[in-house]
C-alpha cells in the first residue's frame, strides 16, 4: 500500500475524527467553537458577544472607573472574571486589553519595563564588526529597541484616554506582589533608570510598548500617566491579600450564573436557537454545580457539543466534559 493510498481524502463519518485504529486518513476538520478561534483574532474581527451581568455588578464596576481605583475581582473559575475587562474595554472604546497573566514567578519589574543589556550588547558589537573607522557617519542603534514597556508600564503612558489593563490571577503571584504594586497605583508614575541616566541630549528615548509596533517618547527616563488606567485584577480567592491592598482597591465578588443568566450566556455564544433541545444538559449541569465544582464554559462546551452532533451519553463523554474542577486529576 503506498502513502497516497494512506492518506487519501475518506468521507468524515460523523464526528469522531479519531477512531483509535491504527489508520491513517484525511477528514475535514469542523469549525472550532467561536472562543477557541484564533485566526484572524478574535478581539479584532469577530463581533463582541454581550457581557451579561447583573445591575449590581455594574455599578461597582462604574464606582472603581469612576474613582479611579483598580477593580479586585473574585469569584469561582468560570464567572467571568477576565472576560468582565474585555467587556468594559468594548463598551467604553478603550482599546485593546493590556494583558499581564500572573505566576509564582512574576514581578512588578517585568510588568513595568524590560531592558535587553544583553541584546544591546551583541548587536553594538556585530555592528561594529560591520562598520569600521572607515565609516565614520555609522552610528550604533539606540538604547530605545531595547527597552519595552510590560503590560502596567503601558497602561501608564499618558493619553487622552484610560487603557484597561487586566491583572489576571493575582493571587498566584508572590505573597509580596500586591504590595510591591502599592507605591505605582498610588503614584501613577515610574523610572526607567535606564533612560534617566542619559545625556541632556538623549533626554527623549522613544521605546517600545507592549502593544505591536508602537513606540512612545519618555523623557528623562519616567513615565507618568495622564489617565489613572481602569485596572481589573482577577483573584480566585486562594489567599488573602495585604490589608493595605485591599483599601485601595474596590471589591467586586461575581455570583455564579443561575439558570436565566446561564441560558442567556449559551445563546449569547452560539447563537439564537441553541437553547433547543438542551434543556436536560442544562438540568444536568445545574444538577452537578456545587459552589466552584463547575465552571460555565463546561456548559458552552457541552452545549456545542451537543450541537454537533456529539452523542454525549456516549462511554462517559458527558462525564469527561462536567467534570468537577475541585477533584485532584
Amino acid at each position: 500500500m503506498t502513502t497516497e493510498d494512506i492518506t487519501r481524502s475518506t468521507p468524515n463519518d460523523g464526528w469522531r475524527l479519531f477512531r483509535g485504529d491504527g489508520t491513517t486518513r484525511r477528514v475535514e476538520f469542523p469549525e472550532a467553537p467561536p472562543w477557541r478561534r484564533f485566526n484572524p483574532p478574535a478581539e479584532v474581527f469577530a463581533p463582541p458577544r454581550p457581557y451579561l451581568i447583573g445591575s449590581a455588578e455594574a455599578d461597582v464596576v462604574n464606582a472603581a472607573i469612576l474613582l479611579r481605583r483598580p477593580l479586585l475581582v473574585s469569584g469561582y473559575p468560570g464567572t467571568g472574571k477576565s472576560s468582565l475587562a474585555h467587556a468594559v474595554a468594548h463598551e467604553l472604546d478603550l482599546g485593546r486589553v493590556l494583558h499581564w497573566p500572573i505566576n509564582s514567578r512574576s514581578t512588578l519589574q517585568e510588568a513595568l519595563y524590560r531592558y535587553d543589556a544583553v541584546g544591546r550588547l551583541r548587536e553594538a558589537n556585530l555592528h561594529r564588526d560591520r562598520h569600521d573607522s572607515r565609516d565614520p557617519s555609522a552610528t550604533e542603534p539606540g538604547i530605545g529597541s531595547y527597552v519595552r514597556l510590560g503590560p502596567l508600564g503601558t497602561a501608564l503612558v499618558p493619553r487622552a484616554r484610560p487603557r484597561v489593563l487586566l491583572v489576571d490571577e493575582l493571587d498566584k503571584g508572590d505573597v509580596d506582589l500586591p504590595n510591591d504594586l502599592l507605591n505605582v497605583f498610588e503614584e501613577g508614575e515610574f523610572e526607567v533608570p535606564e533612560l534617566a541616566r542619559l545625556t541632556d541630549h538623549e533626554s527623549v528615548v522613544k521605546v517600545l510598548t507592549d502593544d505591536p509596533d508602537e513606540r512612545i517618547p519618555v523623557v528623562r527616563g519616567r513615565i507618568r500617566c495622564a489617565e489613572f488606567p481602569v485596572v481589573i485584577i482577577t483573584s480566585n480567592g486562594e489567599r488573602e491579600f495585604p490589608p493595605a491592598f485591599l483599601r485601595r482597591c474596590i471589591r467586586l465578588d461575581l455570583p455564579e450564573p443561575d439558570e436565566q443568566t446561564l441560558r442567556g450566556i449559551v445563546e449569547a455564544h452560539l447563537g439564537a436557537g441553541t437553547l433547543q433541545d438542551v434543556d436536560d444538559l442544562l438540568r444536568e449541569f445545574l444538577g452537578r454545580r456545587a459552589p466552584g465544582e463547575l465552571a460555565t464554559d463546561q456548559l458552552l462546551n457541552a452545549v456545542f457539543l451537543r450541537k454537533g452532533g456529539v452523542d454525549l451519553d456516549a462511554g462517559g463523554l458527558l462525564n469527561a466534559v462536567l467534570h468537577r474542577l475541585g477533584r485532584t486529576v
